[in-house]
C-alpha cells in the first residue's frame, strides 16, 4: 500500500480506485500495472527458483514536473504455524537494524519454533509494527489508521492480534523513476534469513532472479508445443495446464481454496503422470517418495505432511492402487525397469481397529525395506478384497471421498474401483499369469513369496465377469453397492441414477463388454452432458432429501462439487473414453466444453463463471442460481489429466521406450495440426495431415526428414539433431 503526502492511496491497494488496472499473469510471475496521482506503477511479484521468499519489485515513475514524496507500507499476516487463531498473540516481530529486516518468530508452537519469517526492502525501514489492531484501527484493511500516523509504533505485537508491517519513505524527482524491492520469506535459521534479506536488498539481484525464473519455465514448458485449429486448446496445452500442475500441485501443494501443503497419496501420483513428457524423473521421484508412505500391510497414508512426519491412515480403497498404476505408466513410457529394484522403507503404525475409519498420527519409517516391485504387489494383494457381488470393497471411500458411508461397515462394493483394479491386473501376463506383469519382473525368490499364491489372470477374468453381470444396470454401469444393499447409479433410484466414472472407466480399463461400453457412454452423453451450461456432470440427479445416505457428499448443495456438478477430473476421463472409442468429433467438442477459456470468451459468460480463465477448475456448479460458476481453481488433479487427454489421446503422441508413435483421434474437419517434442537435446517437429477427414485411422503413413518409413513408429534418438516427422492419416 502506498500513500502520498495528501493521504491518497495507490498501488496494490485492498480497495481499488476507479482507474484501470492491468494484470499480466505469466509463468512464474504476475505483474500489476496502474497509474494514479501522477505516478505510473508496475508491481512484479514472483518466487525465486531456489530461495524461500516472495519478491515484489515495485517500479514507480513520476510523470509530473513535480517531485513526489511517497510513503509505502508492506503488510503481511504471518502464521508460522497451523492456523491464525492458534498463533495470534504468540508471534513477535523484531527489527534488525543492521540487516534492515523485520524478523518474525512464533514463540508458542514447538513444531515451528525454528522457523524465522522476515520482511525486508531495498529501502531503509523507517518504522514497523506487529500489532494488527494498532495498524488497522477503525479503518480496517481498506483504509488503515496506521497510515495516517507520523510513524508506526515499533511494537513487537506479542500478546496482541499479530501482523508484520513495515514503512518506508521515498522521493522521486520529476519525470524520474525508481525501483524498490520488498521481500517476504521464511527460513530455518536467522543466518539464512539475514542472507536472503541482504541478497534481495539489491534490486539488480531481484531482476536477475526474475529473469532466471522466466527462463526456467520457458525451457521446461517448451519441451512440448502444439498448434491445432483450436486456439483455446493451444493456450492450455502450451504451458498453462502443465504450469498449474507443477506449480500448484507438485511444488506448492496449495491453492486459494485449499492451502494445506500436504502430499496426497493418490493426488500427487496422478499429478505426476503428465510430467513424463517434459521430465520422466519427476514421475520417478514421486513414485519413490510415495512408496515410503506405504505400510507393510499394503495400505497407505491418505495424506501426510513431510515437515511434521504426520499423516492419516484410512480405509480408502483406491489410494494404494495408484502406486502400481503410476509405476506401469512410468515403465511403459521410459522402458526403465530398474525402478522396480529400488528399495524403500515401509511405515510403521498400528492397524486401524474395526470400528475406526481413519487415524491421524505420527508414522515413522520401519526397519522393513523392500523394492518397488514388492511395494506394488503388496498394494495389489491388499486391494483384492471382494464382496458378495464379486466386486472390490469400497471401504470408507474410493476415488470419490464423499462416498464415506457407502461401505465403511465392510460390505459395500465399488464398480468403478473394479474397473480401475482391472486396468492394473490387465497388465498381468507371463509365468502362467500368476505373478508378473508386462511392466513388473520378479527378480528373486523373496519377491515370489508375496505373489506365489496370486493367480492374477484368473482374478482379472472373474472380476470382468462380475463387472459386466453385477455391475450392469441395463443401460449403464452401476456405481456402487452400499453396506445395506442399496445401489448407487441405478435407474431405479430417485437420486444418483447414473455416475459418469463407471461408464468412462469401463472403456479406459477395457473391461466393459463391447456393446455395453458404447451403450453406457451414450447414456453418459444423454444424462450427464449439459451443453447449455457447457459442463459434464459427475452424477445425476444430485443427492438431496432422498433416502440414500452415501456419506458427506450429501452435505454439498445439489449441483455443487461432487454432488451433481461437473467434477472436472471425471469429465476428462469421459473425454478419454470417447477418444478410445474413436469419436474424435465428440471428444474435442467435450474437451473444448471443459476448457476454462471457453467459459470466459464474453463478458456475460465470464461474469457467470467468475474464476480464472487460464487454469483448470476442480468443479463447475451444475444447478440453480450457481449453475455455470467455477469453483476450486488451481489445486485440482484435473490439470494433469487434462494435459494427458490432449497430448496423448486427442493429438496421439505416444512414447514407449525409444519408440515415438502418432495415433491421433481428432475431428474430421481438422486437416492438419503440429506438435514439437523435445527429447533431451533432440527436437522432433511433427506435422499430422488429415486429407480424407478421418477421426481415427489404423493406417498412418510416416515420413522422417522426407523419407517414408515402413515402420509404425519413429525411433527416438538423443543425437542433438532436429527431425521433421510427417504423419498422414489414410
Amino acid at each position: 500500500m502506498l500513500k502520498t503526502q495528501k493521504h491518497g492511496h495507490f498501488g496494490a491497494n485492498p480497495i481499488p480506485d476507479d482507474r484501470n488496472y492491468n494484470v499480466i499473469y505469466g509463468f512464474g510471475y504476475a505483474k500489476y500495472i496502474h497509474q494514479s496521482y501522477g505516478v505510473h506503477q508496475e508491481l512484479s511479484v514472483f518466487v525465486p527458483k531456489e530461495d524461500s521468499a516472495k519478491i515484489s519489485i515495485l517500479k514507480l515513475k513520476n510523470i509530473t514536473p513535480h517531485k513526489k514524496k511517497l510513503r509505502l507500507y508492506y503488510y503481511a499476516k504471518m502464521v508460522l504455524g497451523e492456523d491464525e487463531i492458534k498463533t495470534d498473540g504468540y508471534e513477535a516481530v523484531k527489527y534488525k537494524v543492521n540487516n534492515n529486516m523485520l524478523e518474525v518468530k512464533n514463540l508458542y508452537c514447538s513444531e515451528f519454533q525454528d522457523t524465522v519469517g522476515f520482511i525486508s526492502s531495498s529501502e531503509k525501514i523507517k518504522s514497523y509494527t506487529g500489532d494488527k489492531k494498532f495498524f488497522f484501527g477503525k479503518g480496517g484493511i481498506s483504509n488503515p489508521d496506521g497510515i495516517t500516523k507520523t510513524a508506526l509504533n515499533n511494537d513487537s505485537g506479542l500478546g496482541t492480534k499479530s501482523c508484520a508491517v513495515i514503512e518506508i519513505d521515498v522521493e522521486i524527482e520529476s519525470f524520474s523513476e525508481k525501483e524498490i524491492s520488498f521481500v517476504l520469506g521464511a527460513t530455518d535459521s536467522e543466518i539464512e534469513t539475514k542472507d536472503l534479506a541482504y541478497k534481495y536488498s539489491k534490486v539488480n539481484n531481484c531482476n536477475e532472479e526474475l529473469r532466471k525464473v522466466k527462463k526456467y519455465w520457458e525451457e521446461l514448458l517448451g519441451k512440448v508445443k502444439v498448434q491445432t485449429p483450436v486456439e483455446s486448446i493451444n493456450i492450455m496445452l502450451n504451458g498453462w495446464a502443465m504450469y498449474q500442475t507443477i506449480s500448484s500441485r507438485l511444488l506448492g501443494r496449495s491453492g486459494y481454496y485449499q492451502s494445506g501443503g500436504a502430499y496426497g497419496f493418490r493426488d500427487q501420483l496422478q499429478d505426476a503422470l503428465c510430467t513424463k513428457y517434459i521430465d520422466p524423473q519427476i514421475l520417478k521421484k514421486q513414485i519413490i517418495k510415495h512408496s515410503e508412505h506405504q505400510f507393510i500391510e499394503g495400505d497407505v497414508e491418505h495424506w501426510w505432511h513431510d515437515e511434521l512426519e504426520r499423516g492419516i491412515r484410512t480405509r480408502f480403497s483406491d489410494d494404494l492402487l495408484w502406486l502400481p498404476y503410476a509405476v506401469i505408466e512410468y515403465i511403459e513410457f521410459t522402458g526403465d525397469t530398474s525402478i522396480l529394484e529400488i528399495e524403500t522403507n515401509y511405515l510403521k503404525g498400528d492397524k486401524l481397529e474395526d470400528s475406526v475409519d481413519e487415524k491421524y498420527d505420527k508414522y515413522m519409517p520401519s526397519e522393513i525395506k523392500e523394492n518397488i516391485y514388492m511395494h506394488c504387489m503388496r498394494a495389489i494383494k491388499k486391494a483384492l478384497n471382494f464382496g458378495e457381488n464379486g466386486l472390490p470393497k469400497i471401504g470408507s471411500g474410493d476415488w470419490n471421498d464423499g462416498f464415506s458411508e457407502v461401505g465403511n461397515k465392510g460390505k459395500g462394493e465399488s464398480i468403478w474401483l473394479g474397473f480401475f483394479l482391472y486396468s492394473i491386473l490387465d497388465s498381468a501376463k507371463g509365468d502362467g499369469g500368476k505373478s508378473t506383469t508386462k511392466s513388473f519382473q520378479i527378480n528373486n525368490e523373496q519377491d515370489k513369496m508375496i505373489t506365489e499364491d496370486l493367480d492374477l489372470e484368473n482374478i482379472k477374468e472373474e472380476l470382468k465377469k462380475s463387472l459386466n453381470k453385477n455391475g450392469w444396470d441395463g443401460r449403464w454401469y452401476k456405481r456402487a453397492y452400499m453396506d445395506n444393499g442399496d445401489v448407487l447409479g441405478s435407474m431405479e433410484n430417485e437420486e444418483c441414477r447414473i455416475d459418469g466414472i463407471s461408464q468412462s472407466w469401463s472403456v479406459i480399463s477395457g473391461a466393459g463388454d463391447n456393446d455395453k461400453k458404447y451403450i453406457s457412454m451414450q447414456s453418459l452423453e444423454t444424462h450427464l452432458v449439459d451443453k447449455e451450461l457447457g459442463i459434464i456432470k459427475l452424477l445425476d440427479p444430485p443427492f438431496g432429501k432422498g433416502d440414500l445416505e452415501p456419506g458427506y457428499i450429501k452435505a454439498y448443495m445439489p449441483g455443487v462439487r461432487e454432488n451433481g456438478g461437473q467434477y472436472t477430473h471425471a469429465a476428462v476421463w469421459a473425454i478419454i473414453a470417447e477418444n478410445i472409442l474413436g469419436f474424435g468429433d465428440k471428444s474435442v467438442v467435450l474437451y473444448k466444453m471443459i476448457n476454462p477459456i471457453e467459459h470466459s470468451r464474453v463478458k456475460d459468460a465470464a461474469n457467470k463463471y467468475k474464476v480464472e480463465p487460464y487454469v483448470i477448475p476442480a468443479d463447475i456448479y451444475g444447478s440453480n442460481n450457481l449453475a455455470g460458476r467455477g469453483g476450486w481453481t488451481w489445486y485440482t488433479g484435473s490439470s494433469s489429466w487434462f494435459y494427458k487427454a490432449g497430448i496423448e489421446y486427442i493429438l496421439g503422441l505416444k512414447i514407449e521406450g525409444d519408440k515415438l508413435q502418432i495415433n491421433p483421434c481428432i475431428p474430421k474437419d481438422w486437416k492438419e495440426f503440429k506438435l514439437k517434442y523435445e527429447y533431451k537435446n533432440t527436437i522432433y517437429d511433427i506435422t499430422v495431415k488429415n486429407p480424407e477427414g478421418k477421426e481415427k485411422s489404423d493406417n498412418i503413413e510416416l515420413f522422417i526428414n522426407g523419407e517414408k518409413t515402413e515402420e509404425s513408429f519413429v525411433r527416438i534418438k538423443n543425437d542433438g539433431n532436429r527431425y521433421e516427422i510427417l504423419a498422414i492419416l489414410k
